[in-house]
């Protein structure tokens, strides 16, 4: 469906420009959004998950790694003097 909407207030103007741009969407996209909003009929993206179990149980202890990790948690009081 396509609409032309005229006499724009400025400040609606503005405000919807700016939304686009922060958003990094079109003036459209923007604009079909706030009026899905203001007469009830937004409609909410649903949360993208990911589904973890093809890794689950997958890590291998490695002892360079661990070594590594170890050296990088240790305090050394002189440094914090």
């Amino acid at each position: 469906m396509q609409y032309t909407l005229r006499k724009i207030p400025t400040d609606l103007d503005r405000a919807l420009r700016e939304a686009a741009k922060e958003q990094h969407k079109s003036l459209n996209q923007v604009a079909v959004e706030a009026l899905r909003r203001a007469v009830g009929v937004a409609q909410e993206e649903p949360v993208k998950r990911r589904d973890l179990t093809d890794i689950a149980g997958t890590w291998k202890a490695d002892p360079q790694i661990d070594a590594a990790l170890e050296d990088q948690r240790r305090v050394e009081p002189e440094s914090w003097e």
